[in-house]
């Protein structure tokens, strides 16, 4: 696997902070515990852990497809390994409140995460980026008993523990 990552971060900074100002979103409430400084450690970490844990099985994901067997799903060990450390590093809680664990990221900073996820390797991210979705639909329409049982664990990476 090479190191350079499979898109150009120039392009990325150039479209988020000259052509977005997505550093002035730090003059919303919300976003006032962030800076540029912290935006771009995400994306730093994003890169790092999309290069070497994501786009090292890109091929692999494609070839040995999911199965299920005996009742169960199998998928190579390198999609558990790079979303246990996605979730390792916070990255299902990108969106969520600082309450809930979260990062409480601008969700323009969250898809420039996810953008580098993807391009290293769509299979593996799309696990990952259905799963934000599946909480987001619950943060919008689950009474708080349904948040606390199936959308917590999901901000937290528990989702694909019992993965194989």
């Amino acid at each position: 696997m090479s190191d350079t990552a499979p898109f150009d971060r120039r392009d990325l900074e150039f479209l988020l902070y000259a052509v977005q100002d997505a550093a002035g979103l730090c003059r919303h409430p919300r976003f006032a515990g962030h800076s540029r400084d912290t935006f771009d450690a995400a994306m730093d970490a994003a890169q790092a852990l999309a290069l070497a844990r994501f786009a090292n099985h890109n091929r692999a994901s494609d070839v040995c497809e999911p199965r299920f067997v005996d009742g169960r799903v199998e998928i190579i060990p390198d999609v558990k390994a790079a979303l246990d450390a996605y979730a390792d590093a916070g990255f299902p809680a990108l969106l969520a409140d600082e309450d809930e664990g979260g990062l409480q990221l601008p969700y323009t900073i969250a898809l420039a995460c996810d953008a580098m996820f993807v391009a290293a390797n769509v299979s593996t991210a799309g696990y990952a980026l259905l799963a934000r979705g599946v909480a987001n639909l619950l943060q919008a329409h689950a009474t708080p008993e349904q948040c606390a049982r199936y959308r917590t664990p999901i901000l937290q990476g528990r989702l694909w523990a019992r993965c194989a």
